[in-house]
């Protein structure tokens, strides 16, 4: 009798086992795909950019170090291996970026030129893209790193070798109150 109820409550913990094993799997599945879906909107920005700089160079021939400042920024997101890597190339992109359209302003055709808006508007859909699949993408690593670290998942969790994730965190120098003046 005490087998059986002994076989009984292993075979149960080891359903349980297996159900918090594969929500586990969903969770860090659910957590790629929304890296991914940061990816595509990353790499849409970085083709843009080539197109941007090279509109706005046409106005600014003078200014040349800005122009490399973003083509280096825009090239190591390119060639970023890890998430982590890409947010910390990112925000170095999106401070470049801002550097270039700060320059911009110092160019009343630039900033009336068709290609220049089309591209700026392009620009900005996507930076909205990118805001709202980080959004997504931070959402779902927090619901994935709370069944990392909670009980009783922790215990799956740290014998598979799950490991927390990091969430896309906004530089410092994006946290900062931009400066106004008229």
């Amino acid at each position: 009798m005490w087998l059986w109820i002994v076989l009984g409550i292993v075979v149960v913990l080891f359903f349980i086992a297996i159900l918090l094993y594969n929500r586990l799997v969903v969770l860090r599945n659910k957590k790629d795909n929304e890296w991914a879906q940061i990816d595509v909107q990353l790499k849409r920005r970085a083709d843009l950019i080539p197109n941007l700089v090279e509109t706005v160079k046409g106005y600014a021939k003078h200014e040349s170090s800005t122009f490399e400042e973003v083509i280096q920024a825009r090239n190591s997101l390119v060639s970023a291996k890890t998430p982590e890597e890409e947010i910390k190339k990112n925000n170095e992109l999106t401070n470049a970026i801002s550097k270039l359209f700060a320059l911009a302003e110092n160019y009343p055709d630039l900033k009336a030129n068709q290609n220049f808006l089309s591209l700026q508007n392009d620009l900005k859909e996507t930076e909205d893209k990118i805001s709202m699949a980080r959004q997504f993408y931070n959402d779902t690593v927090l619901t994935y790193n709370n069944q990392v670290e909670m009980v009783p998942t922790n215990i799956i969790a740290s014998m598979f070798g799950f490991k927390k994730a990091a969430f896309f965190e906004v530089d410092e120098s994006e946290k900062s109150v931009p400066k106004v003046s008229f």
